[in-house]
């Protein structure tokens, strides 16, 4: 059996991490799995994407394209108008030859919608966001449009009905329509069940299946050795906190974790920051604060949350975060709101703390109850074995190919 996995790149942004290790548990299991990017970062053969340089600017091309129908908008969250035209994608595709195509992240002008219909193989579709059942935006918010048809869009600040998100829909309505081949993957129970409510898809299969994380890349380690790698004090609880986009996507809850944070009396406590929001400081959360940049390589990145006490993630939206299974699979605790995927995964008080929606003086409790846990070796304990019960790759790579054999024998 040949799957083709689609998805914009192999390794930029959580979609493409969770996508590539998909890719690569399928392998590990002897599927025929084929990966196919616009662009590509890695060095490996089973991951096709463009060649040449003028390939390669095409794609950089239709991407600002993409964007252009947004021009007239004040676009206050991500949005993708799937306006530029896939030039040749499709026709990649279908040249594998492949039994099942699995979309995952498809924006920034990689694949045009309408251009689905085109695919010859059945189609399974994962939805790291909520992208494929909104009028456009990737997270609808407070928003309820999408459960019947969007319009005086509030991510586009528009005040029309018929305005950019409500063609987006009403385009997404005639293929979806037509389109009967097609099996929707869920990563949490939250986005299944948005997804099941949803106008667009209400009518077609809905599964939930988790994605995978290596967890021999990312394991226990002894803290104090990660604590040498990184150089950081062995004697103070380190509170760590990923911040991509932390500053400019008002999802990510940095407001909200530097209220919490204002409220935290523990003078024993560092912050150790990664990703690309590196002034951060301590003029910023009023802790001294340990940045380290963004981290591309999983074996620094499992030595990170192996030298951290707990991990927060004050995200206001997140589907199935990569960063809470990476950090509970290294047996490091998470606090994090209650919203989302965040429950799959952070079980309350017995891997983590989950604060209740927006409340950032429960988030503070949160990260005072870990830091004083009596036992933080049960409880590592547990977070460890969160992941190896539900994302272990073996188990998800044989959850799809059930459901890929399950689909192209229909």
């Amino acid at each position: 059996m040949r799957i083709v996995i689609v998805n914009f790149s192999d390794s930029e942004g959580g979609a493409a991490r969770a996508a590539y290790r998909l890719h690569e548990s399928l392998l590990s299991q002897g599927l025929d799995s084929i990966m196919l990017v616009a662009s590509k970062r890695k060095h490996d053969p089973s991951v096709m994407g463009p060649s040449s340089i003028f390939q390669k600017a095409i794609y950089k091309f239709k991407s600002h394209l993409n964007k252009f129908p947004l021009r007239k908008y004040v676009v206050k969250v991500p949005f993708s108008p799937s306006f530029s035209p896939s030039l040749g994608v499709v026709e990649k595709i279908n040249k594998l030859k492949p039994d099942i195509v699995h979309i995952h992240w498809i924006h920034a002008g990689m694949l045009k919608f309408e251009d689905i219909s085109r695919i010859k193989a059945p189609l399974v579709w994962t939805l790291h966001d909520m992208w494929l059942f909104t009028g456009g935006c990737h997270y609808a918010g407070e928003c309820k449009f999408y459960l019947t048809h969007c319009g005086k869009c509030p991510a586009l600040t528009s005040s029309k009905k018929n305005d950019l998100s409500n063609s987006i829909f009403s385009r997404k309505k005639e293929i979806l329509k037509e389109t009967n081949n097609i099996t929707i993957v869920g990563l949490s129970e939250w986005i299944k069940n948005c997804a099941t409510s949803s106008f667009l898809l209400k009518d077609k299969s809905i599964v939930r299946i988790p994605n995978p994380i290596d967890t021999n890349k990312f394991k226990p380690s002894p803290m104090l050795e990660a604590r040498e790698f990184w150089r950081f004090p062995v004697n103070r609880k380190l509170v760590l906190f990923g911040a991509m986009s932390s500053t400019t996507d008002v999802r990510k809850g940095y407001l909200e974790l530097k209220q919490a944070l204002e409220k935290l009396k523990n003078p024993n406590v560092e912050l150790v920051v990664f990703g690309n929001n590196t002034n951060l400081n301590q003029d910023v959360f009023g802790f001294k604060t340990h940045s380290v940049g963004t981290i591309e390589d999983d074996s620094k990145l499992m030595f990170l949350y192996n030298a951290a006490d707990l991990m927060v993630v004050p995200s206001l939206e997140e589907n199935l975060s990569n960063a809470i299974a990476e950090s509970l699979a290294c047996g490091t605790p998470v606090v994090c709101f209650d919203i989302g995927g965040n429950g799959d995964l952070v079980e309350h008080m017995h891997n983590g703390y989950l604060a209740q929606r927006n409340d950032v003086e429960d988030l503070k409790n949160g990260i005072d109850w870990v830091l004083a846990h009596k036992d933080a070796e049960k409880l590592s304990r547990k977070s460890r074995d969160t992941i190896l019960q539900k994302m272990e790759p073996k188990l998800i790579a044989k959850k799809y190919e059930e459901l890929y054999h399950k689909i192209s024998h229909n």
